[in-house]
Parts: structure tokens; C-alpha cells; sequence
């Protein structure tokens, strides 16, 4: 009888790797799918270089260089008062960073300083103030952006190098000739202590300015008084050399039920485009997310009663039903007309290369409402509606324009009804357009907010429809200057940038 082989078992290092690979195929699973992308190009960087450059000289002005003091044999010196009058940053690239930095490299600037100055040389003393400059003045920064646990952008991390090149000062007076004797160590001194200066400012002006910016893109926010919106970022923003792409959740809610969530199982987004300045996406999803709560927020219903109900339509309406009437009371003959719209499920979004539509179904109800009795239906049916949606961006809105395409309506307890009820198609379609769209127009018209910044919005927009999401494409424009966003926006205790916790200054030789 020959023996049994045993089969080996898998070592551990195998186990590791066969478990490693299903969980990562189970977080793939899972993982959430963005309702919105949006796409910054390196086509907005000239544009984000200018505006920054700005800002960022401002912050530079505000260095403050600690007093230098010291001693050559019997010279003492002193230097004191260092303020930058001016500040030259000529040559300049801003550009994306793999995988998640928004890289500045500065080279060849320029400042210029003025400072007083002060040597005792035995019972001499000499005073007075003087001008001077720093040359080759280089600086490379680097901001990390990522998302924070509450799902927003965020300049997580920057990386700084700074270093000036050279330093001359043009000293004059009586003690000329010693001032350019010591001019070696001053000038050694205040560069080194120019270096050390740079980074801290630029670090601040990240970690916590530019973070002031951000705090203004809208994350879970209300739209109006009915449903919110979450922006919350999925995952970290992804940088190539050309672009950086962020994913969002791009969710509407109930403000009631503000932890309901429709499952997204729309068509993902795609962003191929990089002509213009930014790319935004929208899924199905984003779409029948908005329309789901206001659903569940009761809002898509609508009841005309008396005069609200348009005078054509209440003639129309009390002949189409006149059999029904004349029978009743006098009481209740005479009463005032009710017609009740009342969307009965979810409307949904579908979009096509060829356009984008809405498909509605609602109950119809009529009825007399006679004073103090309770109401007397005359009829239920059933309406199916699709209308067509246009979609702009103006500003930092997304706005939508609805239009009435086709509409029908039918009883849903028998065919022969749905004859008797084809004479009021024209009459309720009529009313839709002259009385509903425009309530819902004047809604979706007000739009939803982008998630951008303060004082950036969008123009010269051109949308793009695919098959399960739109994309629109535009370019940027600073309605605002960083520099007044930020000081509105700015925290009251960040004024110094001394005062945040920055990473040890530039160890540039000097």
C-alpha cells in the first residue's frame, strides 16, 4: 500500500498575502463612488501664480529681522529696525507636484531693506539709518494637500527652502571706512538672519492663512430651507504634473434626516479634459440625490383651491365632471374647486450624450371643498411628466433650467376612464406650464454652490453631457483678491506668524 503524500500546508507569509488581497478586494468593493469631481488644470496655474504672488509678497513684508549686534576688537555695532521696503519677485513657476503638492519656485529675487545702524568706537558714536539689499534670493516651497477627518481640503504640510545669495549696503558718514571694514560680518549677519526668517512666514501663510481660504468651501451645508448638501471629500486630492483631481461625495440630504443617504449606483464620473482652467463632473447620483430630498421633504407637492385655481381650468374642469356634480347638494355644487399634484415616488435623472431629463409621476386629485364639510372627490389619476434640464454655472452656482416635454395622463382603475380623462390633457398640461414650472424654476434657478473658495468663481462655462454624467468645463476668475478673503477669513490669534508652530527656519547655506 502506498503511503499518503501529505499535502503541505501554506506558510505564514502566503496566509498574509492571500488575506492582504482580500481585503483589499473588499475595501474595493466598498468603496464610495464621488457624485462630483472637479478637475484644476495647470491652465489655472498662471492665473493662481499671479494672485498668489501678490499675497505672498505682502506676507513677505511683514518679515521681521531680529536686531544684530556685535563686536570687531574696540568696534561695537548695532543693527536694528530691519524693514523690507521692497520686494522684487521676478522669476517665478508655479506647478503640480506627484502626488499631492502644489509646488512655487522662486529664483533671483530681490530686496530691498532699510535699517538703523549704530557703532561706538571708544567715545565715538555714530548713527543714523541706511538702505541695502538682498540679492539671488531663492525660495522653493511645496504645500501637501489632503483631506481632514471632517472631509475638507486642507494644506496639510509645507516644505520650504530658502537662501539669499548676496547682501550689499551702501554705508556713507564719518565712519564710512569702518563700516565697510565690518561691512563683511553685518552683511553675514543679517543674511543669515534673513534665511532663517523666510520659511516660518511662508509655513504660516500655509498651515494657517491659506487654510483660512479653505475653510470656506462649503463641505455639509444647507441649500435652502429644506435640504442640505455634502461636498465631504472621499479621499485626497490627487496631483500629476498636469492636474489635480479631487473626488466628492456630492450628496443632497433632508435637513430633517440629516444621516440619510441615498446608495450611489450611478455611472462614475470621468474627467479626460485639460484645455481649460477647471473640469467639474456630475453623476445621475448628484442629481437624483436632490431630487429624492426634497421628495422626503415633502416639498413636490402643490394644491391650487378657489381662486388659485386658474379660471379656464375650473370651467373645464366642472363641465368634465357635470354629470358628477348636478347630482350632489346644492351645499356642495357651488364650492370652491381643488386640484392636488402630489409626486407619488422619487422623480429620477437620466442623462444622455443627447440631453438630460426628469421623469415625474404624481397623482392628480380633484375635488370640491364645501365650507365646513369634508372635501368631495370627483377624481384620481395618475400623471407621467418628463421634462428636459439645462444646466449653467454662474458664479459658484450650479443653476438648472427645467422645460415641460411631454405629459400624459390615465386612471389607474380602468382604460375606458383614461379615454374620458383625454380632454383634460391640454387644460392640466397648460397649468403645469403657466403655474407649476415656473414654482420650480424660480427654485432650481437659485442653484447650489460649488465647492470653491471665497471670491473664485467661474466663466465663459461650456457643459458637455456623456452618458451618465455631465462635465463643464470653464475658466477662473478672482471675484476677490486672496488678500481680502483671507483677512476676513483670517483667525483673530494668527497675526504673528511667530506665534504658529512652524517647522525649524530654511538651513540654506548662507
Amino acid at each position: 500500500m502506498t503511503p499518503a503524500i501529505p499535502t503541505p500546508s501554506p506558510g505564514p507569509l502566503a496566509m498574509a498575502l492571500f488575506g492582504a488581497l482580500i481585503l483589499a478586494l473588499l475595501a474595493g468593493a466598498h468603496a464610495e463612488l464621488p457624485g462630483c469631481k472637479i478637475r484644476i488644470t495647470s491652465k489655472a496655474l498662471e492665473l493662481v501664480k499671479q494672485e498668489g504672488l501678490r499675497f505672498l509678497e505682502q506676507e513677505l513684508e511683514t518679515v521681521t529681522i531680529p536686531d544684530l549686534r556685535g563686536r570687531e576688537g574696540h568696534f561695537f555695532y548695532n543693527i536694528s529696525e530691519v524693514k523690507v521696503t521692497e520686494l522684487q519677485l521676478t522669476f517665478s513657476e508655479l506647478n503640480f507636484q506627484p502626488d499631492q503638492e502644489l509646488a512655487l519656485q522662486i529664483n533671483n529675487a530681490s530686496w530691498g531693506l532699510r535699517f538703523r545702524r549704530q557703532l561706538l568706537y571708544w567715545f565715538f558714536y555714530d548713527g543714523g539709518y541706511i538702505n541695502a539689499s538682498a540679492e539671488g534670493v531663492s525660495i522653493h516651497t511645496a504645500l501637501q494637500l489632503s483631506r481632514d477627518p471632517t472631509g475638507r481640503i486642507k494644506v496639510s504640510n509645507v516644505s520650504c527652502q530658502a537662501s539669499v545669495s548676496r547682501m550689499h549696503a551702501a554705508f556713507g558718514g564719518t565712519f564710512k571706512k569702518v563700516y565697510e571694514f565690518l561691512s563683511t560680518f553685518i552683511t553675514s549677519g543679517m543674511r543669515f538672519l534673513l534665511n532663517q526668517q523666510i520659511c516660518p512666514v511662508l509655513y504660516h501663510a500655509g498651515t494657517v492663512l491659506l487654510n483660512s481660504l479653505l475653510d470656506t468651501v462649503p463641505v455639509r451645508s444647507a441649500v435652502d430651507e429644506l435640504v442640505g448638501i455634502d461636498y465631504s471629500l472621499l479621499k485626497d486630492p490627487v496631483a500629476s504634473t498636469s492636474n489635480l483631481d479631487m473626488e466628492f461625495r456630492g450628496a443632497f440630504y433632508p435637513l430633517t434626516e440629516a444621516n440619510w443617504s441615498l446608495p450611489n449606483r450611478a455611472v462614475e464620473p470621468q474627467l479626460q479634459e485639460e484645455e481649460r482652467m477647471v473640469y467639474v463632473a456630475f453623476s445621475e447620483f448628484f442629481f437624483d440625490s436632490a431630487l429624492e430630498s426634497y421628495f422626503r421633504a415633502g416639498a413636490l407637492k402643490l394644491s391650487l383651491v378657489g381662486d388659485k385655481v386658474p379660471h379656464d381650468l375650473d370651467m373645464v374642469l366642472r363641465a368634465s365632471y357635470f354629470g358628477s356634480i348636478v347630482l350632489m347638494s346644492p351645499a356642495v355644487i357651488d364650492s370652491p374647486l381643488k386640484l392636488e399634484l402630489r409626486v407619488t415616488e422619487p422623480p429620477r435623472c437620466t442623462i444622455k450624450p443627447s440631453g438630460t431629463t426628469v421623469s415625474v409621476t404624481a397623482s392628480v386629485t380633484i375635488a370640491l371643498v364645501p365650507p365646513n364639510q369634508p372635501e368631495v372627490q370627483l377624481s384620481s389619476m395618475i400623471m407621467d411628466a418628463r421634462l428636459s434640464a439645462k444646466m449653467a454655472l454662474w458664479g459658484k452656482a450650479l443653476r438648472t433650467q427645467l422645460d415641460l416635454r411631454r405629459f400624459r395622463i390615465y386612471s389607474n382603475q380602468s382604460a375606458l376612464e383614461s379615454l374620458a380623462l383625454i380632454p383634460l390633457q391640454t387644460p392640466l398640461k397648460t397649468l403645469l406650464q403657466i403655474a407649476v414650472m415656473p414654482m420650480l424654476n424660480e427654485r432650481t434657478w437659485r442653484g447650489v454652490q460649488i465647492p470653491l473658495p471665497e471670491g473664485i468663481d467661474f466663466v465663459r462655462e461650456v457643459v458637455t453631457n456623456h452618458a451618465g454624467f455631465l462635465t463643464i468645463g470653464a475658466d477662473l476668475h478672482f471675484a476677490k483678491g486672496l488678500r481680502e478673503v483671507i483677512e476676513k477669513n483670517r483667525p483673530a490669534d494668527t497675526r504673528d506668524p511667530r506665534t504658529s508652530s512652524a517647522p525649524p527656519p530654511s538651513t540654506a547655506a548662507v
